[in-house]
């Protein structure tokens, strides 16, 4: 599937400059709804913010497609399609089973480095279905999410009422600062939502780039 005939590689940091202006803006626009107590439907202030129409993480699928389509239109694609999509997949079945081993819920002995090291496969196996998208997303999801770490140091300090800083039912409320930022804050932004990003992005972007590899010669036949 792979062309190789361009003359230079894409720039991952000139790829991803506009996507991660736009994320860091959805991310303060969720910011300031939030405190300013703007409807929930669009800015969810609980633990989590699940469900909120204005957020980042909506962006990681429709990114992945963003920049697979920019690579292979470069020549850059994966060097064999269908292997992108069935890695991708089974990159999310490995991220899922991570996430389940590391929910609060489960105990079992060594099940946190069961969960990482299931999520740091689920990874591994993008970098190998296609290097450069990988790489791609990867800059693309630390650009998006190190701001999200740096602003919820700051919203558990002052305790802002917002999904950055509220806890999860049942969380001890006797944690000190550290520890808690490090399991609701640093952990998930720079390890979930990391992965959550690489492997999404992954999926849509490899799905894409097959559909449209697919309607090529077709189209091409149709012009002949």
């Amino acid at each position: 599937m792979a062309d190789r005939s361009s003359a230079g590689g894409v720039s991952v940091m000139r790829l991803i400059l506009v996507p991660s202006v736009i994320s860091l803006a959805i991310t303060l626009i969720r910011l300031t709804g939030e405190l300013q107590h703007w409807p929930t439907a669009l800015f969810n202030p609980e633990p989590g913010g699940a469900g909120s129409i204005i957020g980042i993480t909506w962006l990681a699928p429709i990114f992945g497609i963003y920049f697979a389509m920019k690579l292979a239109g470069a020549g850059e694609g994966p060097a064999d399609g269908g292997r992108a999509v069935r890695l991708a997949i089974f990159g999310l079945v490995l991220m899922f089973g991570g996430f389940v081993a590391l929910f609060p819920k489960f105990s079992f002995p060594g099940k946190e480095a069961l969960g990482l090291l299931l999520i740091v496969a689920a990874i591994a196996f993008q970098y190998a279905a296609w290097p450069k998208l990988f790489k791609t997303l990867i800059a693309y999801a630390y650009a998006a999410r190190i701001p999200v770490a740096i602003l919820m140091y700051f919203a558990i300090r002052g305790n802002w009422g917002t999904h950055y800083d509220v806890v999860p039912p049942n969380f001890p409320s006797d944690m000190s600062f550290w520890p808690k930022y490090f399991l609701i804050g640093f952990l998930p932004q720079m390890v979930g939502w990391i992965a959550f990003t690489i492997i999404t992005g992954s999926l849509f972007g490899s799905i894409t780039a097959g559909i449209a590899h697919r309607r090529k010669p077709s189209t091409n036949a149709a012009n002949a």
